[in-house]
């Protein structure tokens, strides 16, 4: 099947990658968009994997005030290079995490952070909390290990359903932008306030 330069920019423009890439999808997929998306992500988190030993010294800050000015969050985005860090796409993506913060209320930035004892408490209290419900003795094990998993859904942003698209995480998010500017991205650190909130 003959690939057009019209699918090819379609293409383009759903998923951001570069032309040539577009292409080798679709013709690899003999034209078939939808496998052709799912190959271009999966190549931007084979390129998130290999960047990771990469060191993220660039980057920006982003301001995002809601409600009113009655939540603010800042956060650090980084990146390799400066060239990228003044890329609009880059810039895009640090406001969608600011605004992911400001509306979600992560605590930590990734499960990696949580502390053990925090998840010990966590598993004790999931396991009480089954257990008053009625469940069998067998189930509980994996009962907690699921309301854990969730947990880190809930308070940490990389494992965050992302707000416009809650079948992707942030970190789906963060590894789609990787794959297009071919750099590491992390989120360094952030914070949220909320007015009337903390000392």
């Amino acid at each position: 099947m003959a690939i057009t330069a019209e699918k090819v920019r379609d293409l383009r423009e759903k998923t951001g990658a570069g032309m040539m890439d577009c292409k080798r999808a679709l013709e690899e997929t003999s034209g078939d968009e939808q496998a052709a998306i799912k190959i271009l992500r999966e190549k931007g988190q084979a390129t998130a994997a290999k960047r990771e030993g990469r060191v993220a010294s660039e980057g920006r800050c982003e301001a995002y005030i809601h409600m009113g000015g009655k939540i603010g969050v800042l956060v650090e985005l980084n990146c390799e290079t400066d060239f990228v860090a003044r890329n609009e796409s880059f810039a895009e993506l640090a406001r969608e995490i600011a605004m992911q913060i400001a509306a979600a209320n992560p605590i930590y930035i990734d499960r990696s952070e949580v502390p053990e004892e925090v998840i010990e408490r966590e598993k004790e209290i999931f396991r009480q909390s089954a257990i008053n419900e009625g469940k069998p003795e067998q189930a509980l094990d994996k009962i907690v290990a699921g309301r854990v998993e969730k947990y880190y859904q809930t308070n940490c942003l990389l494992d965050q359903p992302y707000i416009r698209a809650d079948k992707q995480t942030v970190r789906d998010l963060i590894n789609e932008q990787l794959g297009k500017l071919g750099e590491k991205i992390m989120v360094r650190r952030f914070v949220r306030f909320r007015v009337g909130e903390g000392a």
